[in-house]
Parts: C-alpha cells; sequence; structure tokens
C-alpha cells in the first residue's frame, strides 16, 4: 500500500474501513465458544492465520492423512487428564504425520529456495563514527532478554548473503533504527523516539531517491519492544505504508495493519536443548506464571488459583521455571499489558504445548505455519471452560500436538550463525512475501 500526497486521505480512510472490517470478521468469528472452535478446527479450519494455499487431509486405506492406522484411530487410549506423556506408544506403532505444520510445505520448500537464491535486501549506510552508530548499526555482543529479537535479526541481516550494497538489486529496503536501543539512549529516551524516527525519515527522503519513489512501500523496519506502537506517530507513512516486523501484532494497535505487517516472535534465547525434553514427568495439565497486569490475567487468576491439576502463579516461583515447564502438557501464553511476550517461544522450546489465550492477535509465521497442529487456541471469555477444553483433548490428539511442537521448535529459535529454517529465515521469509514486484526507477 503506498500513500502520495495527492490522495493520502482517501488512502488512508479506505485503510481504517478495511482495518474494522477485518476486525468485525473477528469479532463475529469470537461468538463461538472454543469448544466449537476445537470441533471446527479438526475440519481444517483456521481462525488465526491465513494460508496461501491449504491442502485438505482425507481418510482413505484406513488412514487419516499418512501415519495414523484404522487400528490406531480404533484405540482407546484414555483421556489426557488419566496419563502422563509417552511418546513410546503401542510398541512404536504410533507414526504422528497426521500434520503438517505447514499449509502447503510443497510451496514453502519451492519459495524457500527461490528466497535464499534471490532476495535481496538494501540497508541504508552508516559508518562507526555516526554519533548514533549504537542505534543504526548491530550490537557488537550476543542479544539476550526479553527483546532480543530485534538486535538477533539485524545482526543475523548484516552477516547474510541477503545484503546487497547495489540498491539496484534490492527487493526490499531495510530503515536500521533500534527502537529497543532508542529508548534507552539518554539522548532520544521514550519521549524523543517520534522526532528520531520523523527526522530520520526526513534525512533518508531528501538524501536517496528510493523513500519517494514508493512513499516507503517497499521499505521495512523491525522492532520487539512494545513502545514501538507508538514510535511512528508523526510519520503517518511509515505506519500505512512500510511493512512493520513487531511483536507487538495486536489488531487493536492502531499502528498495526493486518497482511501488509508481520509478526516478530518475541524470543527469550536459550542455548542447547534442555533436558528430558521427552520426559514422562509431565503431569500437570497446565501451567501459568507471570505478573498479574491485565483483565485477562487476573481473570485467570481468580478463576484457577486454586486448582490442582491448572497452576497458575503470580510473584517469584518456588521451582525454576524451567522444571514447570517440563512438568506441564500445556503452557499458558495469556494477553498482559500487550499482547505478545516470549511465553508461545518458552513453551516451545521446552517441548510443551501453547495454549493462546489472547484475541485478535497475529501469531507469529502465521502465513507459513499451521497453528492448529501445535497449539491450543482459547478465547479471553471462555477462561472459564479451560479445564474442559483441555481435557476433551484426548490423549492421542495431545501427542500429535506435542510432536508437532517438537517439529516447529527450530523455527522460533535464533543463532548468532543462522541456520537453515531459524527464526531468522522464517522472520525473512514473510519480508519475501511480502516483497513488491514492482521495480522502480531511481528518477520515478
Amino acid at each position: 500500500m503506498v500513500v502520495k500526497s495527492n490522495n493520502a486521505k482517501w488512502i488512508a480512510f479506505l485503510v481504517i474501513i478495511l482495518s474494522f472490517f477485518s476486525l468485525f470478521q473477528h469479532l463475529f468469528f469470537a461468538r463461538f465458544s472454543s469448544l466449537t472452535l476445537l470441533n471446527y478446527a479438526k475440519s481444517g479450519a483456521n481462525f488465526h492465520s491465513i494460508p496461501r494455499k491449504t491442502k485438505k487431509k482425507k481418510i482413505h486405506n484406513g488412514k487419516l492423512g499418512e501415519g495414523v492406522t484404522k487400528k490406531h484411530l480404533q484405540s482407546s487410549q484414555p483421556n489426557l487428564h488419566n496419563q502422563s506423556l509417552s511418546l513410546s506408544i503401542d510398541n512404536g506403532n504410533y507414526v504422528n504425520n497426521t500434520n503438517n505444520v505447514f499449509h502447503d510445505e510443497n510451496i514453502f520448500q519451492e519459495d524457500y529456495k527461490q528466497m535464499k537464491k534471490s532476495f535481496k535486501i538494501y540497508v541504508y549506510p552508516h559508518k562507526k563514527n555516526d554519533p548514533f552508530a549504537n542505534i543504526l548499526l548491530p550490537v557488537n555482543f550476543e542479544p539476550s532478554g526479553n527483546y532480543a529479537s530485534e538486535s538477533y535479526f539485524k545482526k543475523s541481516l548484516f552477516n547474510s548473503q541477503f545484503i546487497t550494497k547495489n540498491p539496484k538489486e534490492a527487493d526490499l529496503f531495510f530503515l536500521p533504527f533500534s527502537i529497543a536501543r532508542l529508548r534507552h539512549d539518554t539522548r532520544i529516551g521514550v519521549e524523543g523516539i517520534q522526532n528520531f524516527i520523523r527526522d530520520y525519515i526526513t534525512n533518508v527522503s531528501q538524501k536517496y531517491p528510493y523513500w519517494n519513489r514508493s512513499d516507503g512501500g517497499d521499505h521495512f523496519y523491525v522492532a520487539c519492544h512494545s513502545i514501538g506502537k507508538s514510535a511512528m506517530e508523526k510519520t503517518s507513512e511509515v505506519k500505512f505504508n512500510v511493512i512493520q516486523v513487531v511483536c507487538s501484532s495486536s489488531y487493536f494497535v492502531a499502528a498495526y495493519i493486518a497482511h501488509k505487517d508481520a509478526c516478530l516472535p518475541q524470543i527469550w534465547p536459550r542455548k542447547d536443548n534442555p533436558p528430558n525434553l521427552f520426559s514422562p514427568k509431565r503431569k500437570k495439565l497446565a501451567f501459568f506464571a507471570g505478573g498479574i497486569n491485565s483483565p485477562v490475567r487476573e481473570k485467570l487468576l481468580q478463576v484457577w488459583r486454586n486448582d490442582t491439576e491448572i497452576f497458575v502463579h503470580y510473584g517469584r516461583l518456588k521451582t525454576p521455571y524451567a522444571d514447570e515447564l517440563l512438568g506441564s502438557k500445556f503452557c499458558l501464553h495469556v494477553k498482559g499489558f500487550e499482547v505478545n511476550t516470549a511465553r508461545i517461544a518458552d513453551s516451545l522450546y521446552y517441548g510443551c504445548v501453547p495454549v493462546v489465550i489472547a484475541n485478535y492477535y497475529d501469531l507469529p509465521f502465521n502465513d507459513i505455519l499451521d497453528w492448529k497442529t501445535f497449539s491450543v487456541i482459547v478465547p479471553t471469555m471462555d477462561i472459564p471452560l479451560l479445564k474442559e477444553i483441555l481435557k476433551n483433548i484426548s490423549y492421542d490428539e495431545y501427542l500429535r500436538l506435542q510432536s508437532n511442537v517438537l517439529k516447529v521448535r527450530k523455527h522460533f529459535q535464533w543463532h548468532l550463525k543462522p541456520i537453515d529454517y531459524d527464526a531468522f529465515h522464517m522472520v525473512m521469509y514473510e519480508l519475501w512475501l511480502r516483497r513488491s514486484f514492482l521495480r522502480f526507477p531511481e528518477n520515478y
């Protein structure tokens, strides 16, 4: 979407109308109870992702998809709440290929190869002696903490084959400012971020021809801290035109435009694989720990704080966080002050099936991954039904979900030296899907 000066008001009005229409659709679907959603999901529906192309599984020759035998479908496995996790089922007869974690793996693989071969990004250059080099260049240390995704992406991009120094080759242009580092720079601070972004865009548009020919339509930036949602208030062309790869991917955030923008996964970096990933000791039904900083979490605590199967903690844990995740079948991602937290990535890292309790949220990589194959999505209105929903998931279905969690773990991990299909390459693929097929001449 490109906003030109002579018709900016009309296109901005159209964007608002389309956003309200999209919100209306999600409000309508939220009217279904979670039990209805779960049953409907088994038929192939997915309210939280828009696949490019979807293939429906068919039952044939006694098989559902591939790998689940007729004997297995007829087996009388008890419900999940009567069992602890065990991946050794029926002498190895359980083969979990019933659902591909991709919407269409063939299309993904084909595009992925093409992306690696031809996708090019031009980064606006800045020297090491630039007074704001700490904001515009990659960090010189290993990123860590809750907002590390922003720094990891930039560090990985600068050292990748996707970079081109020839802007004529570029599919997209990267605006390299860091919202997280702007926030901590005493010269700028939270109050000065909007002015910094406005001045940066002005400088780029005056010094280079690339911004002006599309009003930023072939540009993107990356931000994980929630302050980024208000950082563009003085540069509406960024909000309406630029591809925003952000962790705060809620439809309630005025700056976020679904399908144009993309969700950046919020990942707390961890090294190596945790012990006992296949542990048979996942005896807790569900687990949550975190601050009670939203009405949704208050409701969760109110309903489940004294339950013996759903463990809801606030304040400091008495046991290691990792042990709680490794000991739970389902791990709850519950909307707090913002819709995004690192808990989804934490759940996947520790092999725990994520339960997403947050409305109107673009899930990470939802153009690529079929979230219903490895997670449970619960509207916030159905928090009182949470135990019923989870116990209604059969033991076999849980094993399928948990097995698929282990398949997608690699897509939610950062590496100092990126490897195929990791978080960096998945974000790049999201950008690849949003690139323009039009090439603008420099004098356009």
